[in-house]
């Protein structure tokens, strides 16, 4: 088992990470915003969305890709290289990072349950495809 490429887990998760704050960026941050505004109202929050913020959810996103690469990175010695490993490493990232943090939403009735939905089953898509666009990029040294 060699080591992993870390520049080609960069170059990889750089590109999943431009993925994954495009999808963001358009779902949240455009078709729905005004779910999220009222949903931040309702909890007593600001309604907009200010500039630290959005800086924290890109620098998630491009964190996001760097992981779903490295995973992909460190699967291959056992399950091979591949779209279906990158979707397995996806799959993870997106089950950490959304599934479980927006259920624990759902759970602690911060948002509502179908924004939450919508927002995880977007996410779903957006994880699976950049995780399998940045594997693309990795190759081993």
């Amino acid at each position: 088992m060699g080591k992993i490429n870390m520049g080609r887990v960069i170059l990889g998760g750089i590109i999943a990470g431009v993925i994954i704050n495009v999808v963001e960026g358009v779902v949240n941050g455009v078709i729905l915003q005004p779910q999220w505004s009222e949903a931040a109202k309702a909890i007593g929050r600001p309604a907009a969305t200010s500039a630290k913020q959005i800086v924290a959810f890109n620098v998630w996103g491009f964190a996001a890709g760097i992981i779903a690469v490295w995973l992909y990175a460190a699967m291959r010695p056992r399950f091979g290289p591949g779209p279906r490993t990158a979707i397995r490493a996806g799959a993870a990232v997106w089950l950490l990072a959304h599934a479980m943090a927006n259920g624990m939403m759902a759970f602690l009735h911060v948002y509502p349950i179908g924004l939450l939905v919508t927002a995880t089953a977007v996410g779903l898509v957006e994880v699976l495809t950049a995780a399998t666009a940045g594997a693309c990029f990795y190759r081993e040294a």
